[in-house]
């Protein structure tokens, strides 16, 4: 059986380096890996695929930046003639991002069975060029692998047969229970605690530059009490240029950095004493963490990180944000307690889903 894995940004790295290593080791499965070049930034590419212990890709589209509709349509215009030419039994894809429903779309026109890691997340929210990603992607799927029961419940409502439907648990979470004693190695001596870890990248939080100006003021005003460790996406880093902002920081205990490798990241998140973030990757590693996590968005396509995790959504609403921030900072045996502590708060998340991955689709070939 021959299986094509389609990776475009970091994330779906971090998804499907276990989804490979599991499949690797079926006598019968033989894989090969596209990397779109969504995410373009060669050294952070290459750092990623080193630390994640991922095979070079076999093939790179090099698609680069673009509107989202030109990013969608380089991919598949790319990809149709390597799915031609390297006939894959099964393509996988991962999360929700541009390079994940092009190849999705190219699949569905080509008539390959197409398998969707990561189905089922909703937000409800359509402004989201990544809820569009999602609702299109598991129409179109074959194999539908969920990692909670929400996701199966939102596939079934949107007609999905039951029987394309297979809960496996967070893939993500496979991978940072493997790399986390490394992780450890890699946090920086000179940090000292408690710390704030922040991340922004969505256009809502960061192409709103107003919003974007008082969101820095805030996290100065927090330096105070606190190191605040920001590693800057370089979408937000264009912002905070345009807003002339940096040099404002100089006197603060607010540290911008370049964007980090994945066990750098995880390493202080692990011993951070809260994060402020709008990514949902991150709404889940700190659920398995233990570390509050507090999610500037209005919604979450996570919901589970709410109600079983550590999540907090606080929106646009700098009160929420500063009471919340207050009430974390006044736990201070809180911190203390939950300081590299992790817990297997959700079912499945246990670092054993891409196993059952491979399990359902070794079953489904040999039927």
């Amino acid at each position: 059986m021959h299986i094509l894995h389609v990776v475009g940004a970091r994330p779906n790295f971090m998804k499907a380096a276990p989804v490979l290593r599991a499949l690797s080791t079926c006598d019968s499965v033989r894989q090969t890996l596209v990397h779109t070049g969504q995410h373009y930034d060669a050294a952070m590419s290459d750092v990623f695929f080193q630390q994640l212990e991922m095979p070079q890709p076999d093939c790179n589209l090099g698609v680069g930046s673009g509107s989202h509709a030109q990013q969608t349509a380089a991919v598949m215009v790319a990809l149709e003639p390597v799915l031609l030419d390297r006939s894959p039994d099964l393509v996988l894809v991962y999360g929700d991002v541009n390079s994940t429903v092009a190849a999705a779309l190219v699949c569905s026109k080509l008539g390959i069975r197409l398998g969707h890691v990561e189905a089922g997340l909703r937000s409800r929210d359509r402004c989201m060029p990544e809820e569009i990603n999602r609702l299109l992607t598991d129409q179109l799927s074959d194999l539908l692998f969920t990692h909670s029961p929400d996701a199966d419940e939102n596939l079934l409502r949107e007609g999905i047969d039951a029987a394309k439907i297979h809960r496996v648990g967070n893939v993500m979470i496979d991978t940072l229970v493997r790399l986390l004693p490394e992780a450890e190695k890699h946090f920086p001596a000179d940090l000292t605690s408690p710390y704030a870890l922040v991340t922004l990248h969505r256009p809502s939080n960061v192409d709103d530059l107003p919003w974007l100006s008082e969101l820095l003021q805030m996290l100065i005003e927090l330096s105070a009490d606190l190191n605040v460790i920001f590693p800057v996406h370089p979408r937000t880093r264009r912002q905070l240029d345009a807003l002339c902002s940096q040099a404002s920081t100089s006197s603060s205990r607010l540290r911008l950095l370049d964007p980090l490798p994945y066990l750098e990241f995880l390493a202080l998140q692990r011993h951070a004493a809260f994060v402020i973030t709008d990514s949902g990757g991150i709404q889940e590693e700190t659920t398995f963490l233990n570390i509050p996590c507090l999610t500037v968005r209005e919604n979450t396509e996570r919901p589970i990180t709410v109600t079983h995790g550590t999540n907090q959504l606080v929106g646009r609403d700098f009160d929420k944000l500063r009471t919340a921030t207050q009430q974390i900072l006044g736990s201070r045996s809180r911190i203390a307690s939950s300081k590299g502590s992790s817990t297997n708060r959700v079912p499945l998340w246990d670092g054993h889903a891409a196993e059952r991955i491979a399990q359902v689709i070794v079953r489904g070939s040999a039927k």
